[in-house]
């Protein structure tokens, strides 16, 4: 009958439907569970690198790549998810702990296709790693190392310079824009410390001489 026959076909398309919607499910909630431990993995990444524990930042920065390949296998079958935000996140923290890494120790640095991230996830944990990079700048300075804190200042530098170059609509970007404006105030803030404490420093020398000098012609 023309009804069963009716019936029998929206059965059946509404259960592939069905399916798609809960594969589509668990590969979300997967997902979502990966990058919730890659961003977590990253934050401790960084954090042993501002502790100056490299061996930790290493292991740390391993765990969080194979969450993110895990994550991201999860969403191949799925790009819509894979846009949703989620992913994009955690491609940028990803990104950011590593550069951030690379930052602070002076190493080799790791364009996008390297990491396997997208080039907004990128560009964005750039942005921010340049950021993290105060803070070690500031360590930096209160162990007495001008010189180091003046090379990452100019790293930090050389970062905003390639940014603030980007001229991209904010959807293609990831709100890149807004990241690379928060660098500046970051940048300008540090830059500010690093100056204060060279003029200190200067200063500090010019003591040091004329007392030197003092003692000297008192003998």
């Amino acid at each position: 009958m023309p009804g069963s026959s009716l019936s029998a076909e929206l059965s059946g398309l509404g259960q592939e439907a069905l399916d798609r919607l809960e594969a589509t499910h668990r590969a979300r909630e997967d997902a979502l569970a990966r990058c919730r431990e890659t961003i977590r993995a990253c934050g401790l990444a960084i954090r042993a690198v501002h502790r100056l524990d490299p061996g930790a930042a290493s292991e740390r920065l391993v765990e969080a790549e194979a969450a993110l390949r895990r994550a991201q296998k999860a969403l191949v079958p799925f790009p819509s998810l894979a846009a949703a935000g989620f992913l994009h996140d955690a491609e940028k923290e990803y990104a950011e702990a590593v550069l951030f890494a690379g930052l602070a120790g002076g190493g080799p640095l790791l364009g996008h296709t390297d990491l396997r991230v997208a080039p907004a996830a990128w560009f964005n944990g750039l942005a921010e790693a340049a950021s993290e990079l105060r803070r070690h700048i500031l360590d930096t300075l209160r162990a007495g190392d001008l010189a180091h804190a003046e090379e990452l200042l100019c790293a930090m530098d050389e970062v905003y310079g390639l940014l603030v170059v980007v001229d991209l609509p904010d959807a293609v970007t990831g709100g890149l824009r807004r990241t690379t404006d928060a660098l500046r105030a970051v940048l300008e803030r540090t830059r500010s410390d690093v100056t204060t404490t060279q003029l200190q420093a200067r200063l500090q020398a010019s003591i040091d001489r004329a007392l030197a000098a003092t003692d000297r012609a008192a003998r």
